[in-house]
This record gives structure tokens, C-alpha cells and sequence, in this order.
């Protein structure tokens, strides 16, 4: 975009709320608040929340513009369905319960951008201990670790 075209664009809007989803991948979280970051897998999406809807349209991805949208997809995503909210905190054992709510992403968002597979950010900072192999959430090892049994 052009400076021109940016100027013109930002003295038209004061506020543009966007909104992320994804159906799986990784991303950067923790498990609880003032704990460190680690990279963590994404739990696929649930059947009838908006990132579901989304992966099932088979696009590695793609932005809706739900501010100028044409009433059909209004209606479309009016719901309420669930949506995943994953943020700096996110507990993949108690998802359902810690991460999923009920939403009308129309008179949520004024656009949508949906990743169907995402990859965590990296720390500046090398060679951090947690980014070093793929990290299971404490609450998603099984009781019985490291024994097995």
C-alpha cells in the first residue's frame, strides 16, 4: 500500500477491530499467568465453532471483511457460535471450559483473518530452554509420568 493510500485510509477509520483464528498448529502461550512462554500445539478446532466453519472451507487462508460484507455473510456468521479466544495463556487440557465462547463475529470484528495451521514465534532470544524441542503442557502429561504405567 502507498502512503498515499494509507494517509487516506487511516483519516477515514478511527477504529478497525480484527479478529485471528486458526484450527490447529502451534503457538506461543503459557500455562498460567508470570510463567514462562513455551511453544504449544493447538488442539484441532470444535465441530460448530467459527474456526471449524473456517477450516472447512479448505483455504490455508484467507481475510473477510465483515464491516462492508454483503448481508448474506452476515447471516452466515451471525450465529451465536463458539469461537477460541488463545491469548498469552492457553491450556489445551481444559480447552473447551478455559478458551471457548459463545460470539456473533459480525458485531465482533470488522474483518476476520483465518490461518488454517499456524507456527508459534520464535524468542529473540537463542538457545531458550523451552523452544528447544516441542513442549507438552504440564497438564497434558499423563498422570503416571514418567513411569508409564
Amino acid at each position: 500500500m502507498d502512503s498515499k493510500a494509507l494517509c487516506s485510509f487511516s483519516s477515514t477509520l478511527q477504529v478497525y477491530n480484527i479478529g485471528f483464528t486458526t484450527h490447529t498448529g502451534t503457538v506461543a502461550a503459557a500455562d498460567e499467568w508470570d510463567s514462562p512462554g513455551q511453544r504449544k500445539t493447538v488442539r484441532k478446532s470444535m465441530p460448530g465453532s467459527y474456526e471449524n466453519l473456517f477450516h472447512r472451507a479448505e483455504l490455508p487462508e484467507f481475510a473477510l471483511n465483515l464491516r462492508d460484507a454483503k448481508r448474506e455473510l452476515h447471516e452466515a456468521l451471525e450465529g451465536p457460535m463458539l469461537e477460541r479466544a488463545i491469548g498469552v495463556i492457553y491450556r489445551p487440557r481444559t480447552e473447551r471450559q478455559s478458551h471457548y465462547f459463545y460470539s456473533q463475529l459480525p458485531e465482533q470484528f470488522d474483518a476476520m483473518i483465518h490461518v488454517d495451521h499456524t507456527i508459534a514465534v520464535q524468542p529473540l532470544e537463542p538457545g531458550h530452554p523451552s523452544w528447544e524441542e516441542e513442549h507438552i503442557a504440564k497438564e497434558d502429561v499423563a498422570e503416571t509420568y514418567p513411569f508409564g504405567v
